[in-house]
């Protein structure tokens, strides 16, 4: 069950999964009505409502064939719309912004539509026999591909806005901060149930991984049951969205196991050849941070937009900062079994900061709003330990504008409160 969630989970982000879905429900739907055709449903309407039945099997043909012209060229300037949006999103913003666009639902669903309404309107022409006396033409079949052609019709209105809107920049922040804000959130509802006991690790056993790949994460409740079959605890070694080699350290386990039950465990563990976003909070972090980098480039020089990733990556930084430094495996009685080590809020703030400092430290404006999510981050850490790291790159901050920011006054203001224009 667990590999088959993971199945479905890696085939929903791509861009043809709905539009393949429905596409077969058009082609079901046309199947459908040859066989009601077959039961005289045209027949029968064409004495109770004449006007909803086409009876002239040339302008049934006709209709239909108009009609699929008109939806190829409809879907092909429509997936010609999305591969622009893409192009234009990737080198506006970034490369890793473009699984979000792709996954949209919204616009596989519009792509799928017009798609199933071509292949019904297909199928419905193809059987049209040729003009007989005694032949009903299928009227009511013909009707109801007219209705479903309006229907794309006024899908394809809401395409051009919705799409309009996803290019923009505030709608691409906003999306991959309530991604990650919900990644966080779930982790830390999580975490209200749980405790942070774990045995100590130094005596286990070391196992390494056989696979190369992205590591995005493991099936719990297999891997659960697994420790429980083998009356084992695990501590996997491996973070979230990291590149594993063949014949990396990947786990511990507390007690010897066969070869067997190690390669069941192993099957747990879940690997791609590209980078999943998924629940992964982390890909949030970067893609905020190369979106504001990208805007200070000389070819795209929008600082404003640098200053919106700056709030955003502020609010997420207070989620951060209440998670804890493992995520756990745990069973129904509140007992921890395993334990999967997770990118530190120390590391993944110097990430961030050392990738602003780099673009953006001769930029006064950009700075000083660096500067404020830091000075705001520390009236809600935790422990001293985030404290020190918010004080170091407080420090190293400082130093960059020093060596790159010649004006006096400017260096003054870095301390001062800084109200955004943004």
């Amino acid at each position: 069950m667990g590999q088959l969630s993971n199945f479905l989970f890696n085939i929903r982000s791509k861009i043809a999964f709905y539009p393949t879905i429905i596409s077969l429900t058009g082609l079901i739907m046309a199947f459908a009505m040859i066989y009601v055709e077959k039961l005289g449903i045209s027949e029968y309407l064409m004495d109770v409502a004449p006007s909803l039945v086409i009876d002239d099997t040339d302008t049934a043909k006709t209709i239909l064939s108009t009609l699929i012209g008109g939806l190829i060229s409809l879907t092909v300037f429509s997936f010609s719309m999305v591969m622009l949006l893409l192009s234009q999103a990737s080198s506006n913003f970034s490369p890793r912004v473009l699984p979000g666009i792709i996954s949209d639902q919204k616009h596989q669903i519009v792509l799928g539509q017009y798609i199933a309404t071509i292949l019904y309107n297909i199928f419905i022409l193809i059987s049209i026999e040729p003009k007989e006396s005694d032949y009903q033409t299928p009227g009511f079949s013909v009707l109801f591909g007219i209705i479903l052609a309006v229907l794309c019709l006024a899908s394809f209105i809401y395409f051009i806005h919705h799409i309009s809107q996803s290019i923009q920049v505030g709608n691409i922040l906003t999306n991959i901060h309530r991604r990650t804000k919900t990644a966080l959130k779930a982790i830390l509802d999580a975490q209200k149930d749980k405790t942070e006991d774990f045995p100590d690790i130094s005596s286990w056993k070391s196992h390494k991984i056989d696979k190369a790949g992205y590591f995005y994460g493991t099936l719990q409740k297999d891997l659960l049951d697994l420790c429980k079959k083998h009356d084992t605890k695990i501590h996997i070694q491996l973070f979230k969205g990291q590149y594993i080699l063949n014949g990396t350290l990947a786990f511990y386990t507390q007690n010897e196991l066969d070869d067997t039950a190690i390669e069941e465990i192993k099957k747990t563990l879940l690997f791609s050849h590209e980078e999943l976003v998924g629940d992964n909070y982390v890909y949030g972090f970067r893609q905020l941070s190369e979106i504001g980098v990208k805007a200070m480039s000389p070819g795209i020089n929008d600082p404003g937009t640098a200053l919106n990733t700056i709030d955003y990556l502020t609010s997420l930084f207070l989620f951060l900062m209440k998670k804890w430094e493992y995520e756990y495996i745990t069973d129904d009685d509140g007992q921890n079994w395993g334990r999967l080590k997770c990118t530190k809020f120390s590391e993944i703030l110097y990430n961030v900061m050392a990738t602003y400092r780099q673009y953006c430290k001769h930029d006064i404006i950009v700075t000083r709003k660096l500067m404020q999510m830091l000075q705001t981050l520390t009236n809600y850490v935790n422990n001293d330990l985030h404290k020190n790291s918010l004080n170091q790159e407080m420090e190293e901050l400082m130093k960059d504008a020093e060596n790159n920011i010649k004006n006096k006054r400017d260096l003054n203001k870095i301390d001062a409160d800084f109200n955004s224009w943004s």
